[in-house]
């Protein structure tokens, strides 16, 4: 039976779930880049595209195999100043200015959270409504980190660092001073300020 020696064949064996030998693999798809994706349809709730702080983990990934200073030298790594954006406007039009750039900031996917809304003169109207609740009621918001928070010069010191602050200079020119360095060491990308450049200039620096 001169079939019988021929049945193992070894290339029948080998048919079943095979692999695409390695000389005709398809290369595989490059990931893309992270950055800006300004094709992407923006997703209210959803960390904004090209968070700046994505390259400063990679960083720390890559130095965290080096071992680390020991002794009065080591001190920890200095955080990057925030982005400064100026949006001209007067004390009666700086509240209004503020919430166009906290619609736009939402509408851009930045999460409700990531945003803290700072006055110098009259209280946001959302602030007076919800300290008639209480003190209590009113920072347990601000800890619970979901929502836009807003508060004012008086209180700015007591609100945590927030992704982007929004401060709205309208009003009460003595606080702009104290509230606009505040502001700026709670902004942790971004720090948008409605009201005159040239004031916000004096106090920044000429170079914002």
């Amino acid at each position: 039976m001169p079939l019988i020696p021929e049945e193992p064949q070894i290339h029948e064996k080998a048919q079943g779930p095979r692999a695409t030998p390695a000389s005709g693999r398809t290369a595989p798809t490059p990931r893309p880049v992270p950055g800006p994706r300004p094709a992407a349809p923006p997703r209210p709730g959803r960390p904004g595209p090209a968070r700046p702080a994505a390259p400063a983990q990679r960083a720390s990934r890559d130095t965290a195999a080096k071992p680390a200073p020991s002794g009065p030298a080591a001190a920890a790594p200095a955080r990057s100043a925030p982005q400064i954006q100026l949006i001209p406007a007067t004390p009666d039009g700086a509240l209004d200015a503020a919430e166009e750039a906290v619609d736009l900031l939402l509408d851009s996917g930045r999460t409700p959270g990531d945003v803290l809304v700072v006055t110098t003169g009259e209280p946001h109207p959302w602030a007076t409504h919800e300290l008639s609740f209480g003190d209590a009621a009113y920072w347990a918001q601000h800890d619970a980190g979901d929502d836009v928070f807003y508060t004012d010069a008086a209180a700015v010191d007591r609100a945590a660092s927030r992704a982007v602050v929004v401060v709205a200079l309208n009003g009460d020119e003595a606080a702009v001073a104290t509230v606009l360095p505040l502001a700026r060491s709670r902004a942790g990308t971004l720090l948008i300020v409605c009201g005159d450049p040239q004031r916000v200039n004096s106090v920044l620096g000429a170079g914002v």
